[in-house]
């Protein structure tokens, strides 16, 4: 009898359901927030420099991680292919997340020294010049846009605010370490950063 009034009643059925679901997703989730792998950096982590903080803002506009993810699951055909999988800890200085899901092209997550930095270079400003089957769009305004730097110590001092270690020398001297630079030079820092603190301990 009790079970046909909840089965009637389409609000409170609702709220009990809202109820069991965030129940359930709570004792998943609260216990991660306390475990050191999660929260800890993997030895030998350092926090973006300023080329590579500001290359990851442009990989974020340019709408990169809708297509690449950075997440290498830990199942054999993936770490065959990419590498070893993705560790919390290595992404502690990450905010946001860029890990994903989608993969209309390879991931990411270990792609930094695979490649020379022209190799980088030519693909984002033709992908068909290096991969001829490539359906990755062309990034050639990347060559041309200049970096100012008038908002990176900002950036600085705002991950500062969320645990990212940057001293006072680092945001000093954020704004000049860009200016000048292209927005290329820019991206290809930040790609060939990716997954490097933890390959070169494999």
């Amino acid at each position: 009898m009790r079970h046909e009034i909840l089965e009637k009643n389409i609000g409170l059925m609702a709220l009990l359901m809202v109820l069991a679901v965030s129940v359930g997703g709570l004792t998943q989730i609260v216990p991660l927030f306390f475990q050191d792998t999660v929260n800890e950096p993997v030895v030998g982590l350092r926090p973006y420099t300023a080329l590579q903080l500001e290359g990851r803002d442009i990989y974020i506009r340019e709408g990169c991680v809708g297509c690449h993810s950075q997440m290498i699951r830990p199942f054999r055909a993936e770490t065959e292919r990419y590498g070893h999988y993705s560790v919390a800890g290595e992404s502690v200085y990450d905010h946001p997340f860029l890990w994903g899901s989608k993969r209309t092209g390879p991931d990411l997550a270990r792609v930094g020294g695979r490649y020379s930095d022209e190799w980088h270079r030519a693909h984002l400003y033709n992908p068909r010049n290096v991969v001829p089957e490539s359906k990755m769009p062309s990034y050639p305004w990347l060559v041309e846009n200049t970096l100012d730097g008038k908002d990176t110590a900002a950036k600085f001092k705002a991950l500062r605010m969320v645990g990212v270690p940057y001293s006072d020398e680092d945001v000093a001297g954020a704004a000049e370490a860009v200016k000048g630079k292209s927005e290329m030079d820019a991206m290809v820092a930040y790609l060939q950063v990716l997954g490097t603190a933890v390959k070169n301990k494999r």
